[in-house]
């Protein structure tokens, strides 16, 4: 499986924590553009394979690979997302949800052929201009066109780190998963 990281070198000691725990990961550091553009340079990176995509600015599940492998297996033909936030995590726990809701771009899960498609999509999104660094809003519109439902896997398997984004500094510090089991916070 291929694990894709986007990440700012302004936060390497996410990228050091990431690194000791996900040394296979692929890294993409500080790609030139906004965060349109790096994201853009994951989808193109995964080209057709199966990856799951993530951002740096998380903290991982003890077991966070074999936790997430053992997801795609029974999932391996959906787009999965590994992170949220909802009240519905703790009501209903793992489901399917409608593409159009989906949102949070710290972990999720691509299959085989879906990064090609979402990179040839893309510059016909009818939204670009409204929300140019919108990447999780680009994913809900092309599984919307598409009708197909993600599957939300609960307890999420990262969290996100408290603080500033990097993105847009007006989002609240506290954006963190409504369950998260076994973080590993070192």
């Amino acid at each position: 499986m291929r694990y894709i990281i986007r990440g700012m070198s302004k936060r390497q000691a996410e990228i050091n924590y990431l690194k000791q725990h996900l040394p296979h990961a692929e890294y993409l550091i500080d790609i030139p553009g906004n965060a349109m553009t790096g994201f853009l340079e994951a989808m193109w990176c995964a080209g057709k394979d199966a990856a799951v995509h993530m951002e740096e600015d998380i903290y991982l599940t003890e077991n966070f690979q074999e936790k997430a492998e053992n997801v795609i297996k029974d999932h391996s033909d959906e787009v999965i997302q590994f992170f949220s936030m909802r009240q519905a995590d703790i009501d209903k726990g793992s489901r399917y949800e409608p593409g159009r809701t989906f949102m949070m771009n710290q972990c999720f899960y691509l299959p085989a052929g879906y990064s090609k498609a979402i990179l040839e999509y893309y510059p016909n999104w009818h939204q670009k201009d409204v929300h140019p660094t919108g990447y999780d809003i680009l994913i809900a519109d092309f599984l919307k066109e598409k009708k197909e439902k993600y599957f939300l896997s609960v307890p999420s398997l990262v969290d996100h780190r408290k603080g500033k984004s990097l993105i847009n500094p007006r989002r609240p510090n506290s954006r963190q998963a409504k369950v998260f089991e076994d973080g590993i916070y070192e």
